[in-house]
């Protein structure tokens, strides 16, 4: 069983920052892909950002490409998302997820309260 477990969420002014940790825990777990996906009130979730855990290439969607920043440390098995120039229209719940095979992703964490007050 693998666990991801989220941390680093909270309340922010707009034009902050934050940073959000993703840490999987379990039984040996190798990840195709790492992502971030988030949930606003009355809203859809919503793909962030993945990251291709061997080559470390990232996918960023449209909406927070050149304020976002996803990493990753094989050695925490730990994958983060740096948020910066942070806009009220980020507020959400972020939900970190993995997948060990192509397709969908099988593996998320509890969720963390992004709050981005104007």
């Amino acid at each position: 069983q693998v666990q991801l477990v989220e941390s680093g969420g909270g309340l922010v002014q707009a034009g902050g920052s934050l940073r959000l940790s993703c840490t999987a825990s379990g039984r040996t777990f190798s990840p195709y892909f790492m992502g971030w996906f988030r949930q606003a009130p009355g809203k859809e979730r919503e793909f962030v950002v993945a990251i291709r855990w061997n080559d470390t290439n990232t996918y960023y969607g449209d909406s927070v490409k050149g304020r976002f920043t996803i990493s990753r440390d094989n050695a925490k098995n730990t994958v983060y998302l740096q948020m910066n120039s942070l806009k009220p229209e980020d507020t959400a719940v972020y939900y970190c997820a993995g997948k060990v095979v192509p397709g969908e992703y099988r593996y998320w964490g509890q969720g963390t309260q992004v709050t981005v007050s104007s």
